[in-house]
């Protein structure tokens, strides 16, 4: 299925659907653990197929866990039974291990069974296209590097930083194609970590390497969606714009209705009602009334998509997930 043009269509109509990143919360309608969900690629497509089949939204999209490819790196991560994996310690804090840093195969740590799933998914899931979910190149670095220790390194070791960023965009490029032969439609690349850069530095550490995926993967058959829920988006959103990515997806740290005044004709945008504040915390009226009040500041504009400002939590209420979509279709 052309993602895309789903998208488009659905941004240059007059009652628009929603793409949310809604992935995790399936858990609760399959009765497993979020620890049980991440080790089993029959349950993460179940997990899809479950979305698919009870929301109206516009594609499936595969679990959001942004530990999987530091993982495959030799990053130690932590699992919780009601959490999404966190990855815990430093791989890499100077030169040498950089340098000594190896690019994995697929076969290491959980990506083929992250695979394993689209391809599962993309077979039972024949009216939605099935969208992949990877990390960004600078968010990967972080979690090697460690995220607090990768700014100081951008200033006092660049050079060590930009040998890791090679490294984690020669491997998500591979990751990305993997999805792709397994039949996903697209992916969700999530830079969140480059949200909190300048811009400037955004540009050196950021930006260059996501282009680089997106070339490499993006073509008329298969779309890069680029996720960035960063509060410092606005100051960078020329050069995010310059990625030329299918669409653009913005956390609720930022003003919709402001970034859509200044986005291109041609740019298509995503977001941003939020998935802990409302998702998880909100009630059915405060959900509602929140993405009634996004619609009526963006709804009229024919690149907008409505969607959540991030991945919804694994323990965000149902009726608040049914409320939301019930509120974009009104």
């Amino acid at each position: 299925m052309d993602i895309r043009e789903l998208l488009w269509e659905t941004a240059r109509a007059e009652k628009k659907r929603a793409l949310p990143i809604l992935s995790f919360p399936a858990a609760q309608k399959l009765g497993v653990s979020v620890e049980t969900l991440v080790k089993s690629a029959e349950l993460q497509a179940r997990a899809m197929e479950t979305i698919a089949r009870e929301t109206d939204t516009l594609a499936a999209v595969s679990l959001m866990d942004l530990s999987v490819e530091a993982q495959a790196f030799g990053a130690q991560v932590r699992f919780s039974e009601n959490e999404v994996p966190a990855i815990v310690g430093q791989l890499v804090s100077d030169e040498d291990e950089a340098n000594a840093l190896e690019v994995p195969d697929l076969t290491a740590g959980r990506a083929m069974l992250c695979v394993e799933a689209v391809r599962t998914a993309r077979k039972s899931i024949t009216d939605k296209p099935v969208v992949a979910g990877m990390i960004g190149p600078y968010s990967l670095a972080g979690r090697l590097m460690d995220v607090t220790e990768i700014m100081y390194l951008c200033f006092d070791e660049p050079e060590t930083v930009h040998i890791v960023l090679d490294k984690a965009a020669r491997y998500l490029i591979r990751y990305g194609q993997a999805m792709k032969d397994a039949g996903a439609d697209g992916i969700m690349m999530a830079e969140p970590l480059a949200g909190i850069l300048s811009p400037d530095m955004a540009g050196e550490f950021s930006m260059p390497y996501v282009k680089r995926i997106i070339d490499a993967l993006q073509d008329d058959d298969f779309a890069v969606l680029y996720h960035n829920c960063g509060n410092s988006v606005p100051q960078m959103l020329d050069d995010i714009y310059a990625l030329g990515a299918a669409a653009y997806h913005f956390g609720n740290a930022v003003d919709m209705a402001a970034i859509l005044a200044r986005t291109p004709d041609d740019k298509l945008v995503m977001g941003n009602v939020d998935p802990a504040g409302e998702f998880a915390g909100g009630t059915v009226e405060s959900i509602t009334r929140a993405t009634r009040d996004l619609m009526e500041k963006c709804g009229g504009y024919r690149n907008f998509v409505p969607s959540s400002g991030c991945d919804i939590p694994a323990h965000a209420k149902w009726e608040n997930i049914q409320a939301f979509f019930a509120a974009i279709d009104q």
